[in-house]
């Protein structure tokens, strides 16, 4: 599957830099965390969507995807990390 980047650009999809994003996020909130499971469970989830829907991705919608479950986790000041 390949994604589109800002720049037009068309890379593979890589559910690494998901969790590595996420985790991101979650370092720089004071007392967030979410545990290694979660942030696969999200990534997984994100490329699920992502080959359901048959083509190329923009990392925007990507990253509205990930904001999504994110929040469905609860986590919403990693969430609000995660935007900025």
């Amino acid at each position: 599957m390949k994604i589109i980047k800002r720049n037009g650009a068309e890379e593979s999809f890589d559910t690494l830099k998901i969790v590595n994003a996420v985790q991101k996020a979650c370092n720089a909130t004071e007392n967030a965390y979410l545990a290694p499971e979660q942030l696969t469970d999200i990534a997984d989830y994100v490329e699920y969507k992502c080959n359901k829907l048959g083509r190329a991705v923009s990392v925007e919608e990507i990253q509205d995807m990930v904001e999504d479950q994110i929040m469905n986790q609860r986590a919403f000041d990693v969430a609000r990390q995660y935007i900025t």
